[in-house]
């Protein structure tokens, strides 16, 4: 695949109208790319698309990514590396533990309204240190010092629902933790949920291990398959 990106005309901020003609996806075909693109990077296969001199000047004056990662800022969780893409594919914002404040989400909103970015991921991944951090300042009754607790702070819902739930480990409250990151994502901007709403975005929760290399879906919202069913990439 050379190019994709955003819808067609739709209400909102006015969409960067420069940079080469794309073609418009839904969420689900979206969701298949990334599907695809990481079933490459975990058989060793990956195809490096739109990596290359003449797509980087063909991007030079404008964006048209296909998916917004908001990811957790872990150095082994590079969205474009473990979903195969390039130049211009993803809208990346990473913090620690994905989580999420007004910038993080006016980033969103500017890549799902601006750009027509049709699909919104929060990637998280097993073994995370900023999950561990939080779960052993609740253990503790302690604080991290300097900024470090606005990071945890921000986790401790998180951490009372896994609590809730009687889940203890660390990568169960990983899930967890994904699956309210999509919540309070949806519940905190009224601008992406109405976008999921009409069927022009969805969000989609996903848990990426370490050692395999692999995504899974652990909650989503919107219009996309069922998870467990085999998408059918967008042509390559």
């Amino acid at each position: 695949m050379s190019r994709l990106g955003s819808p067609g005309a739709q209400p909102g901020p006015p969409r960067e109208s420069t940079g080469p003609a794309v073609t418009s996806i839904t969420p689900a075909q979206a969701l298949a790319e990334l599907s695809a693109g990481n079933r490459r990077f975990v058989t060793g296969i990956p195809r490096h698309p739109n990596q290359d001199a003449g797509h980087r000047a063909a991007v030079a004056d404008g964006q048209h990514p296909f998916a917004v990662i908001v990811g957790c800022s872990d150095s082994r969780l590079a969205a474009e590396i473990i979903f195969d893409r390039g130049l211009g594919d993803l809208f990346v914002v990473r913090t620690a533990g994905h989580t999420t404040g007004p910038e993080v989400l006016g980033s969103v909103e500017y890549a799902v309204t601006v750009l027509g970015t049709p699909l919104v991921v929060v990637l998280g991944h097993d073994s995370c240190g900023a999950v561990q951090a939080a779960k052993t300042a609740a253990e503790t009754d302690t604080s991290p010092a300097g900024h470090l607790r606005a990071v945890v702070d921000a986790m401790m819902p998180s951490l009372r629902r896994a609590e809730a739930a009687g889940v203890t480990d660390v990568d169960g409250i990983v899930d967890i933790h994904i699956a309210h990151t999509v919540e309070a994502m949806l519940g905190s901007s009224a601008v992406l949920a109405a976008e999921v709403a009409a069927g022009r975005c969805a969000v989609v929760g996903m848990s990426y291990r370490l050692a395999a290399g692999e995504v899974r879906t652990v909650t989503a919202a919107g219009d996309l398959p069922d998870p467990a069913a085999d998408p059918t990439p967008a042509a390559a």
